[in-house]
């Protein structure tokens, strides 16, 4: 049976909007936009990710998440989601309290210690990483974003300093990670990228 989505709601109303589908949503000027499913490149590689901080223990792997942790967002300019669902964030131990109800960070949580998007190719996907959600990102003072970029083959990371990220590396390679928020990563960026 159809649902017919609500039109122009607020994040509040966004928050308590139930479809009965595993549909994820990005909030845009008022509207609902479903979100395509991930492409195999993009899951492959936050997955693998995840399989290399869990492993290398330097993170409780309960606050690695891959695709499924919402992100409240400012909207910044016209177009702007106000929410985003990053191929993989790392939580705080606080947000485990937080979001027990629903896996979402809202502007009133401490933002995550850390988020990291695979870039999808097309210029548009492009432009929305590496400044929209950079933009956003940085001002809800998410201390580290992470570009994974499978076409250029780079690791980007940056370090939030004051309100604006600030370029830590672009790595490619054998070029180890260096990552302020996880001091003791042992990474390099051929391990990231492997497909």
């Amino acid at each position: 049976m159809a649902v017919a989505k609500p039109s122009k709601i607020t994040f509040e109303e966004y928050l308590s909007y139930q479809d009965e589908t595993d549909q994820r949503y990005e909030l845009v000027d008022g509207e609902l936009v479903a979100l395509p499913p991930e492409s195999e490149l993009n899951n492959w590689l936050a997955n693998h990710l995840f399989l290399l901080l869990a492993t290398a223990q330097i993170v409780n792997p309960r606050l690695i998440r891959t695709h499924a942790c919402e992100i409240q967002v400012p909207i910044l300019e016209s177009g702007d989601a106000a929410n985003r669902y990053p191929d993989l964030v790392i939580l705080r131990e606080e947000h485990l309290v937080l979001t027990q109800r629903r896996l979402t960070i809202t502007r009133d949580m401490p933002p995550p210690r850390l988020i990291v998007e695979v870039v999808s190719p097309g210029r548009s996907n492009r432009e929305r990483d590496y400044q929209r959600k950079r933009s956003q990102y940085a001002a809800i003072a998410v201390p580290e974003y992470w570009l994974v970029d499978p076409e250029l083959k780079t690791v980007t990371v940056l370090q939030l300093v004051k309100t604006a990220y600030q370029e830590v590396g672009v790595f490619q390679g054998q070029a180890r990670l260096i990552s302020p928020e996880l001091d003791a990563l042992n990474l390099t960026a051929d391990q990231v990228l492997q497909s």
